[in-house]
Parts: structure tokens; sequence; C-alpha cells
């Protein structure tokens, strides 16, 4: 990263221009081109989207992602509420709940959850934990590339709604309908708060050759999919889609792992867009 570049807020980097790669890197990348998955078989990745994330929870259970208890360091707009006023809060993507759990165990007794997912196997986990409580939260399946989600939730009616590392996994062309989900989902007024997989972020720069399946896109063992953004293409999509641009930036982080003398940087996009009230026009802040 450009170190002339960058702003510390709370132990994370803040950055405004992409990586620049070494050799190697440069190296790594153009091998992962000598051998494309064919169109036929992402095809199949696509339609077999769901079963691959199934299985993935089958086979992880609730042991996979740790509960991300960075949230509210991250975005002061979950604490940022009159405790005494009811909030709506819509995690599009929940996995098995490390986002909300998290959240409930923090005292957010002003908070209704929903919680959605593509597998059903993830839902019926965030069901099952001890913390899922029936009269301050609903989890239930959605497809996020459908309407499906305004069978369980109303449109205009979430003030907050996020978008943690679940983008990625979703194929390019659906993009905008998932931003469009969100942006009718949330009150005007409303956030979306955002952070996913960065450009040339360490995971991708390791696929091997036979796992792209287009540019900045790839398909991993277990039929998995994960695509690394720019912020110009998340500012494009989420400018376009309606939102007032609030964040839109990189954010470096290292992953640590004493034990295993793991010590590796990371490149991750955070992004804050809000849903303009009726009447605003809308502008670009920070990013």
């Amino acid at each position: 990263m450009d170190k002339s570049n960058h702003v510390e807020i709370n132990g994370d980097r803040f950055v405004h221009r992409l990586k620049e790669l070494t050799d190697a890197e440069k190296q790594c990348l153009e091998s992962q081109n000598m051998r494309i998955i064919p169109k036929l078989k992402a095809a199949k990745l696509e339609k077999d989207a769901k079963r691959h994330w199934d299985i993935f929870y089958k086979r992880n259970e609730t042991k996979f992602f740790r509960d991300r208890h960075w949230t509210t360091r991250e975005f002061q707009e979950l604490i940022n509420f009159d405790p005494d006023e009811r909030i709506f809060y819509l995690e599009l993507g929940c996995g098995v709940g490390n986002m909300i759990f998290p959240l409930v165990e923090e005292g957010f007794s002003n908070f209704y959850f929903y919680a959605c997912d593509f597998s059903p196997r993830a839902v019926e986990f965030v069901k099952r934990n001890k913390l899922y409580d029936d009269n301050r939260m609903k989890a239930f399946c959605a497809d996020l590339t459908t309407d499906d989600l305004f069978d369980s939730v109303t449109e205009n009616s979430v003030d907050l709604a996020s978008l943690i590392f679940v983008l990625s996994a979703i194929d390019p062309t659906h993009w905008s309908h998932v931003a469009t989900v969100a942006y009718k989902a949330l009150k005007p007024g409303g956030m979306l708060l955002f952070r996913d997989y960065g450009r040339y972020d360490m995971a991708q720069l390791r696929f091997k050759a036979g796992h792209k399946i287009s540019d900045n896109f790839y398909m991993r063992q277990d039929g998995t999919r994960s695509y690394y953004f720019t912020e110009e293409e998340l500012l494009k999509l989420f400018m376009e889609t309606g939102f007032e641009i609030i964040m839109n930036t990189y954010v470096q982080r290292r992953t640590v792992n004493f034990k295993e003398g793991i010590d590796v940087p990371r490149i991750f996009v955070q992004g804050k867009y809000r849903k303009p009230l009726e009447g605003k026009s809308i502008s670009t802040c920070e990013g």
C-alpha cells in the first residue's frame, strides 16, 4: 500500500489507492490465466450455488467464521441511536449469525433483527443458537438475486442493513439487483453497511490455474466463489442504485495466528451507503 495515502482508525489502515504488485505477485496473477474455468462449468457453479453453500455449512457447521465483534467499532451507525428507539436491522447473508449474535450479547435490546441467508442449513443454525429469540428476531431463507426477501421484510421498513462478505460470493451479473434489494428494504435515511474482499488481497493472489471464472472472480475448492473488488466498482454500483456514498474505501488488516506462525496482510473494501431522504439529492462524501 502507499503509506503516504492512508489514515489510521482504531487499528485499521484506510487507504485510497490500489495495491502496487510485486513482480512475483504479477506472475501469480498471470499464471491464473493459463487455465480458465470453461463457461459450461461456470454456469453450473451458478446453478448449484445454493447447494455448494449448504454443503459448506454441513461440513463446517458454526465453526468456520469467527464472530464479528469488530462491527460496532467499525460502524458507529450501529450505536448512534437513542436506546429507547426501536431499530429494525437486516443482515443480508447472515451465515450462522456471526454478526447478529455478538450484537445481542452486547445488549442491543432495542434492535429487532431480520437475518436471511441463501443456505437453508445456515438459517437452521441461526435458529438453533441459544441466543435466538422469536420475539426479537426473524431468520429466514432468501435469494438476494430475486425479490423473495420481501416475502418476509416490508419495503422501506429497515433502519440498518448489512452486506458483510456476501456480495463477493454472488455472480457480478446480479450485483445491481442485490444493491436494489438493499435499497428497497431501507427506510429513507437508512444505512447499508458493507465490507468485502479487496482487489489483490492475499487470498486472490493464492489462487492457482484452473480456479479463475472471469476477471477477479474465482472458484474455491469447495465450489463456493469469491470476487475481489476495487473501490471504484463499488462506488459506481451503489451510486447507480441511488445511494449516497458516506464511506467507500480500502481497509488494510493483518491475519495473525501466533500459534501457527501466520502473519499475512489482508485487503478489504468497506463502505457506508445511505438511502437519501425523500426529495434529497445524491452526493458523495468520503472515498
